[in-house]
């Protein structure tokens, strides 16, 4: 062996160690869940219901479904369906979620193949509004964030974070499911937890015209329920909305009471999904003969999905409650995704 071939060698088996590669997460933090994807198996969803837990009250236990969040001034939040077991829990269906950004990231934050909690991240996240509210997310996340989540040290780099139109990565995603027409004007209606918007896109995936309801999404249909006496007076109290938001995915039924308002349902139903719909129609009016599809997605489509089968012009999104996070995934150059619904 040649001594420049060892001198080669040697400096090799010397070059600095790279790193953890740099990580990519799609998160869609909704008023309901926080759905989050980075390419691998299928999205997950934690419930947006949190607890801060004073400084001398120890945690219930925790799961990657339910994650406690320790910050380095001491505060701890526990998020997910454990946040029920604390009184008076916080949710993000009545608050301002922009203002939540970091504490959402970091409970959706889980470490590499389990063991690896430092590493670089590109972020891609959805918001109702961007223009409003894009470079308030961007300042809370960019940077270095130094946490505990369920025990174990984080130390996350965040070196980009790109902001979407909500409801546009389903579209993204329903395009490449060959669900979008190639010519005329697309309407995305993405009926969410809080909130639901629609978007007029065009051919090109442009978007020409939006409309951003604050109000009228699944906690608004949830709150009339609630107040319903058929519910109300077997409780022996006003129901809690965010309770019967969650029976609306387990059979219509209030948590473990057995009380349920499947027979009645339709009574509220009817007006909420109409009300959507004629407010489309009214904004839309002009555009509405060049208009080849509306996609309807959302955790709260689910619910009007039967009423819409058969129509031609409509286009219900599977697993609709991850649609938007799968498309924000695609956004990413540097990972393809496996276009496979499950």
């Amino acid at each position: 062996m040649t001594t420049a071939t060892k001198t080669r060698r040697s400096v090799r088996s010397q070059s600095p160690d790279p790193g953890p590669t740099l990580r990519t997460l799609a998160l869609d933090a909704g008023n309901y869940d926080l759905k989050f994807f980075d390419g691998n198996g299928h999205p997950k969803a934690i419930r947006s219901v949190r607890y801060q837990l004073p400084q001398g009250r120890d945690a219930v236990s925790y799961s990657d479904a339910s994650p406690l969040i320790e910050l380095p001034d001491g505060r701890r939040y526990h998020f997910g369906a454990q946040a029920y077991k604390y009184r008076r829990q916080q949710q993000t269906v009545i608050e301002n979620k922009v203002e939540l950004a970091r504490l959402h990231l970091y409970a959706c934050l889980e470490p590499i193949a389990g063991t690896v909690a430092e590493f670089p991240l590109q972020l891609y996240i959805s918001t109702p509004d961007p223009g409003r509210n894009a470079v308030e997310i961007e300042e809370q996340l960019v940077g270095l964030h130094e946490f505990r989540r369920n025990g174990m040290d984080f130390r996350v780099t965040v070196e980009s974070v790109q902001v979407e139109r909500e409801g546009m990565g389903a579209y993204h995603y329903a395009q490449k499911q060959g669900l979008i027409p190639d010519t005329g004007y697309t309407i995305v209606i993405d009926i969410g937890g809080g909130t639901w918007l629609t978007r007029l896109v065009d051919a090109d995936g442009e978007v020409i015209d939006e409309n951003i309801m604050d109000r009228g999404g699944t906690y608004e249909l949830a709150t009339a329920i609630s107040f319903d006496r058929r519910l109300s007076d077997s409780l022996g109290t006003t129901a809690d909305p965010c309770i019967v938001m969650d029976g609306f995915r387990v059979g219509h039924i209030y948590a473990d009471t057995g009380l349920a308002w499947t027979g009645w349902l339709d009574e509220y139903l009817d007006p909420w999904f109409k009300g959507i719909f004629q407010t489309v129609k009214a904004q839309f009016t002009p555009f509405m003969p060049r208009v080849t599809r509306f996609l309807v997605t959302g955790g709260g489509s689910h619910l009007i999905s039967d009423r819409l089968a058969g129509r031609n012009l409509f286009a219900v999104m599977g697993d609709p409650q991850f649609a938007n996070v799968r498309g924000l995934f695609l956004l990413s150059s540097d990972t393809q995704l496996c276009m496979t619904t499950k």
